[in-house]
């Protein structure tokens, strides 16, 4: 095809970017949100051109697919980066969940929204979960740590709340926030899970991600033979003494909410057993013994040797964080001339990728309370 320049007005966001939006619009057969159909908006130059060269020709506009271009223009719109290698129709269809991980409630009528986990990121694999829109307006631009002192805040009195959650909410709000986030391994080894990750969210902390791992393999009918397995992993009698009484001590809480539980509610028992203060000092005294190093290869062998109910995919500490753009702090970079051109545009999108909890690099107090 040949190349057809387009000069844009002057925009905040890329003008590529927002061409490329509109291009994709009218490949799929959708007419871009009316703010963008004014003159002289790169997303109305794209969406004329792909008219243009699809006419009738389009493709299917499935509900994910219009979730992806409505994402798409968010970030254009906001100015983030947007990772559209990984970043896929079919990768926001394994971000569904029936409920909201922050506040549990169910996410029906359209009420669950994909927001970025760690704001200074960008919209990209392993920074991506599905809340509620409460839980989004709530955190707004927080990090993890402005989260935890409105978990405090919300906590006195008991029963407040704060921007509409309560303590319980927002400490899983933390927590969750904490999964995108490189801490130190002793101030990780000492987060209770209040919340499990979300499929397909990446835990940079190495031992978040064997604790994660340990508590979802509980909730699964074969769990405890994995994690005897995992057991024999560990260096030492003494180390593997302190694992098992750790399981010990959440067990109890697992087989007071009976068999034949649907899924979501263990998760939510198991999630709650982390305030369990006994819980607690158990998983300190076991993690705190190990360093990254020691914890990185024990999930290396767990892979290897398939010791979870799920697939694990470890990703090296460089690549972790790949498409995230943490250096701009999310931010895309301006471009350095507001000019665009048309060109041709592959039809075949990128495969999507397999499901993956991706532990790299990894105190609270011993009543299972975050700490201040």
């Amino acid at each position: 095809m040949a190349q057809t320049p387009f000069a844009f007005d002057p925009h905040p966001a890329d003008p590529q970017v927002g061409f490329d939006i509109g291009w994709d619009h009218a490949h799929h057969g959708r007419v871009p949100p009316p703010d963008h159909l004014h003159p002289g908006n790169p997303v109305r130059q794209g969406w004329q051109a792909g008219k243009a060269c699809f006419g009738a020709r389009t493709l299917g506009a499935s509900r994910l697919v219009r979730q992806w271009l409505q994402l798409r223009l968010q970030a254009w719109v906001m100015g983030r980066v947007f990772e559209r290698d990984q970043v896929t129709p079919h990768y926001l269809g394994q971000l569904d969940v029936p409920q909201c991980p922050v506040t549990r409630q169910a996410l029906g009528g359209g009420d669950g929204v994909i927001a970025r986990v760690h704001d200074s990121a960008g919209y990209a694999a392993g920074n991506l979960a599905m809340m509620g829109s409460l839980a989004r307006r709530a955190k707004g631009t927080l990090d993890w740590q402005e989260a935890l002192m409105q978990a405090h805040r919300a906590g006195a009195p008991e029963g407040s709340t704060v921007q509409g959650l309560n303590a319980a909410a927002w400490s899983r709000l933390a927590v969750l926030m904490s999964f995108v986030t490189v801490l130190p391994h002793a101030q990780a080894a000492c987060l209770p899970l209040l919340v499990q990750p979300p499929n397909r969210l990446r835990v940079l902390n190495p031992v978040q991600g064997l604790q994660a791992l340990v508590t979802r393999e509980l909730g699964r009918p074969d769990g405890t033979r994995r994690l005897r397995a995992l057991a024999q992993l560990l260096p030492g009698d003494a180390l593997r003494l302190d694992f098992n009484l750790f399981l010990s001590a959440l067990l109890p809480r697992l087989i007071e909410a009976g068999q034949g539980q649907p899924t979501w509610v263990l998760r939510h028992v198991l999630e709650d057993a982390w305030r369990d203060a006994r819980v607690n000092r158990c998983w300190q005294r076991f993690a705190l013994q190990l360093d990254e190093s020691l914890v990185e290869a024990l999930l290396q062998q767990c892979a290897a040797k398939a010791i979870a109910g799920t697939h694990l995919l470890l990703h090296a500490p460089a690549t972790a964080t790949e498409g995230w753009a943490l250096a701009t702090r999310g931010l895309a970079l301006q471009p350095r001339a507001a000019a665009i051109q048309l060109r041709d545009r592959p039809a075949a999108t990128v495969p999507p990728n397999r499901a993956r909890i991706t532990p790299s690099r990894v105190r609270v107090a011993a009543d299972g309370h975050l700490p201040a």
